[in-house]
């Protein structure tokens, strides 16, 4: 079965020195990519994970750039609004979760901005 209440992107992190977050984007654009933002000292550049391959190949090999991390990060497209007594449920919750050393990432539909 396909979530469509979730949008999987792919993104790669790359060292910010010395790179205009712009030009990369429109150097990018035609292999996917859909945003191009700084994180502490890197450049996040996202994408449709269907454009993954691409993306990463025109990043190492068109603009030889170095990727420091990449994977695939799943974005809700629809949030839920809770209660603060439910948000504070479900954040204990994942707490709990996320301190499992076996749980790799953990993804919500929370509605963060609600709280």
């Amino acid at each position: 079965a396909v979530n469509t209440h979730v949008k999987n992107n792919g993104t790669f992190k790359v060292n910010k020195e010395g790179l205009d977050p712009e030009e990369i984007e429109l150097e990018l654009i035609d292999y996917g990519a859909e945003e191009v933002f700084e994180e502490d000292e890197n450049l996040v550049i996202s994408g449709k994970f269907e454009n993954y391959g691409s993306l990463q190949k025109a990043i190492e090999e068109e603009l030889k750039l170095e990727i420091v991390e990449s994977g695939l990060e799943r974005i809700p497209t629809v949030l839920k609004k809770l209660t603060p007594e439910q948000v504070a449920d479900v954040e204990k919750l994942l707490e709990k979760i996320e301190d499992d050393e076996d749980v790799q990432n953990v993804y919500h539909n929370m509605d963060e901005e609600g709280e």
